[in-house]
């Protein structure tokens, strides 16, 4: 009995052998450094050979990081408000405007939060909220303000695309000054979410109140071209094809091409529980790792991937950095979008430094801009 891979030449038929050798063609020139085309990048994300996709990411994560350590940070999702307009399909966290559980944090719970974070070694949170119909840029700039005014050491990384512009509108102001006036008043990074698939078609299906992919391409060209920071996403595992998963790619990638100013990737798959999705099935392991691959091969211009424990947890998390992540993420003092999902896994600092080591690599922290904050062990 052979296996496929044992099979003589000539029980391959004509289209398998031409298949197989586009697949050799994409793995050489991703290996080699080369970029590969939108159709090389569709090749193999079907392909569905992990331990070879495997070793081509880990190869290409290698070369651009051929040091024996991974990193990680330690910072706080803290959300300032469930409240939002934008009645996207796949989130179980928000609340629409006038439902008795909508919130806005308060001051003093957002200060003591941020204070708890600092003593517990965070040097930055991640501060996020929906569209929230009221707030406009002098609440943002008044938040901003405050949270610089008691703690001028920590980084926020705040407002994705989709606030910024949802801020913008309400405020009756162009982009470019609401994200010039959020960044004088203490913001100091860009958070990638909202992102979901940067294809049209499948924003109005899951997230119709959501700004469009060029939108979102748009508040992110414009913070680049003020000298800003920020991260990318992709939420997969929904309505999505495989194509489109490599088209939301091929946008980022030409972004970095145009701006430079992403720092990292971070993929994550759809949590379907509590949310008007929930019939669909969930997406496992395999197609995680099998779409950070291709991620990590095709986003040549990326520095960093992260791996998303969050959504994963720490053991597929220890094989993500064997499948193209260079980064474990954070430690996630506090995380509530996730978990409204129905998907709850915690670690500690600790938790973490020990996952990466046991995957063999040296855990040093770091910030948001990828600059260690540790001492290289002796």
């Amino acid at each position: 009995m052979f296996t496929e891979s044992d099979r003589p030449a000539s029980l391959f038929s004509e289209t398998e052998r031409s298949a197989a050798a586009d697949i050799d063609a994409a793995l050489g020139k991703a290996l080699a450094g080369e970029r590969l085309s939108p159709g090389e990048g569709l090749a193999l994300l079907g392909w569905r050979r992990l331990a070879a996709l495997g070793k081509a990411a880990d190869a290409a994560t290698r070369r651009r990081h051929p040091v024996g350590y991974r990193t990680y940070n330690v910072d706080r999702n803290i959300n300032y408000t469930n409240l939002c307009t934008s009645g996207c399909a796949f989130c179980a966290f928000s609340r629409p405007p006038g439902h008795p559980g909508g919130h806005v944090i308060s001051r003093d719970e957002l200060l003591q939060k941020i204070e708890e974070t600092i003593a517990l070694g965070g040097e930055q949170i991640l501060l996020q909220g929906g569209l929230h119909p009221d707030l406009d840029i002098r609440w943002y700039e008044g938040l901003l303000r405050d949270i610089k005014q008691h703690f001028p050491q920590i980084n926020i990384h705040g407002f994705s695309p989709p606030e910024i512009h949802h801020i913008a509108s309400i405020s009756g102001l162009p982009v470019e000054t609401v994200l010039g006036r959020l960044r004088e008043a203490g913001l100091g990074s860009l958070p990638g979410g909202g992102a979901e698939i940067l294809v049209d078609r499948v924003r109005r299906a899951i997230s119709p109140g959501k700004i469009s992919a060029e939108q979102w391409l748009e508040v992110c060209r414009a913070w680049h071209r003020l000298g800003g920071r920020g991260s990318a996403t992709m939420m997969f595992g929904h309505l999505e094809t495989l194509a489109e998963r490599i088209e939301h790619l091929q946008r980022l990638r030409q972004l970095q091409d145009e701006t430079g100013g992403f720092t990292a990737f971070i993929c994550w798959t759809f949590q379907p529980a509590n949310t008007r999705l929930a019939h669909l099935p969930k997406v496992g392991p395999v197609e995680y790792l099998a779409t950070l691959a291709v991620s990590r091969l095709f986003l040549d211009n990326f520095a960093n991937i992260q791996a998303s424990w969050v959504t994963q947890g720490l053991r597929v998390a220890q094989l993500a950095l064997r499948f193209g992540a260079n980064d474990f993420g954070s430690v996630m003092i506090e995380e509530n979008v996730v978990a409204a999902a129905g998907t709850r896994f915690y670690a500690t600092e600790q938790q973490i430094r020990q996952a990466i080591a046991q995957a063999g690599f040296t855990p040093r922290r770091r910030n948001v801009y990828y600059e260690l904050l540790d001492e290289p062990p002796k």
